[in-house]
């Protein structure tokens, strides 16, 4: 473990979780392009990112499962290769039909990269440098962003749809052909069985690992501080600067970027503090939580168009959410056996993506109403103005707001079961400050 192999492991396995995330985030930029090659109302635009996060939601525990059966390794080449068809369809789709086939196919396989990426982590490397791994591993998946927003975006535009998802396309065979070169499962002197003999017992491991407080912090972790920047990036930011705001196309493409920076620069700090603070991991997410909560606010209820230092600051603070969702599958690693790391990590990461999915069909739903609403009382159609925005992204309140009520009450469930099993007692975070700044000061 920790060697040089672990090394090349981690770097292949991230360059295919960075193909995956520009497969995934290809329909970002591509929204207007989308609606003129398609035609078709907000709701149905919203469909093509919709079906593939519903994809993508509905498939991570069965393929949890099939990670502690038969190892990341086969689902990674599956789901590469799932991924190419998809964006060759797509590319070549004559209407909506056969582009959401195409998103489906994407989903599909994009569901088998990440978990498949945190066993590998975790089979390959030990000690503190685990979380500092997943949070890496994120950061570069995400570089995959940065090329949907702006080279993909640039070749949507000079050279159209086709050229466009085809090298985007290009971009996955590759993944595909060094994953099948350098990736094993785990090293060869590994001696602990960590896969299941049976979908039979990855099943009950499935089921022993839902019912695991720590797996459903985990969930609740993930669905709040996930599925704002998603929502965003993936389907609705390009539209909302564009249209919304006035943007220029290309510079509201480049804007996007502004998240994965924002994950780059902070994604190591959240690593370090879950490391050197593993009892106040869910602190940390709640004050994400907040700080989302805080930008979109100064965004939705500044008077007119909110200046740009608004929209940079809402990136960044949404961009330091995705790597703030890895937290949740730090949970299912503590609290879970390693043999069915897989079932635990497919269970978390459902969350955030089912929020995203939910808000995104919401998000279109509230613009396509206002918009029927204008007709209707005889003003001019005008589906993506500033104040539709503004109604439409109140949503993430009530979707996020009720994942916070579950992460609290399974937070308490956590501590009882720490306190019962290992005897740590975990305080409420303002106590321990206080504690630690009256020892502070006494030492002073």
């Amino acid at each position: 473990m920790n060697s040089r192999r672990s090394t090349l492991i981690f770097v292949i396995g991230s360059f295919a979780y960075l193909s995956a995330v520009l497969q995934r985030t290809s329909m970002g930029i591509a929204g207007v392009a989308a609606t003129e090659r398609f035609g078709g109302s907000a709701a149905v635009l919203s469909s093509l990112a919709v079906v593939q996060l519903l994809v993508y939601a509905a498939a991570q525990i069965p393929v949890g499962v099939l990670i502690d059966r038969f190892g990341p390794r086969v689902l990674m080449i599956t789901g590469t290769a799932l991924m190419v068809i998809g964006q060759i369809t797509l590319a070549l789709a004559p209407d909506i039909t056969l582009a959401v086939v195409g998103r489906i196919l994407v989903g599909a396989g994009d569901a088998t990269i990440f978990i498949s990426m945190i066993r590998l982590i975790s089979s390959w490397f030990s000690g503190r440098i685990v979380p500092l791994l997943s949070q890496w591993m994120g950061n570069i998946g995400q570089l995959g962003q940065v090329l949907s927003a702006v080279p993909l975006a640039w070749l949507l535009h000079t050279s159209g749809w086709v050229p466009a998802f085809l090298s985007a396309a290009s971009v996955a065979v590759i993944a595909l052909i060094v994953v099948v070169i350098f990736v094993r499962d785990r090293p060869s002197d590994l001696t602990e069985q960590v896969r299941t003999n049976s979908l039979a017992i990855a099943l009950t491991q499935l089921r022993h690992s839902f019912k695991r407080p720590g797996t459903q912090l985990g969930f609740w972790s993930h669905y709040v501080t996930q599925s704002a920047g998603t929502v965003f990036s993936l389907l609705w930011g390009y539209p909302f600067m564009v249209f919304g705001l006035g943007y220029e196309p290309a510079f509201a493409a480049a804007m996007l970027t502004v998240l994965v920076g924002a994950g780059l620069v902070f994604g190591p700090i959240l690593g370090l503090l879950t490391a050197r603070h593993p009892l106040r991991r869910s602190n940390i997410v709640l004050g994400i939580v907040a700080g989302i909560a805080a930008a979109w606010a100064l965004v939705l209820l500044w008077p007119g168009i909110p200046p740009l230092w608004t929209i940079v600051l809402l990136l960044v603070v949404l961009g330091i959410g995705g790597p703030g969702s890895l937290i949740g599958f730090d949970f299912a690693r503590t609290f879970n056996p390693q043999r069915s790391l897989g079932s635990a990590n497919g269970v978390v990461n459902v969350g955030g993506f089912t929020a995203s999915f939910v808000t995104m069909y919401l998000v279109g739903l509230l613009l396509d109403l206002q918009n029927g609403w204008k007709v209707a009382g005889g003003a001019a159609s005008d589906l993506y103005a500033l104040d539709a925005f503004r109604v439409a992204f109140s949503v993430q309140y009530l979707v996020v707001g009720i994942g916070v009520v579950f992460l609290l009450h399974a937070r308490r469930r956590t501590r009882r079961q720490l306190s019962r099993d290992e005897g740590i007692e975990v305080a409420p975070i303002w106590v321990a400050l206080s504690r630690t700044w009256k020892r502070r000061n006494g030492e002073s």
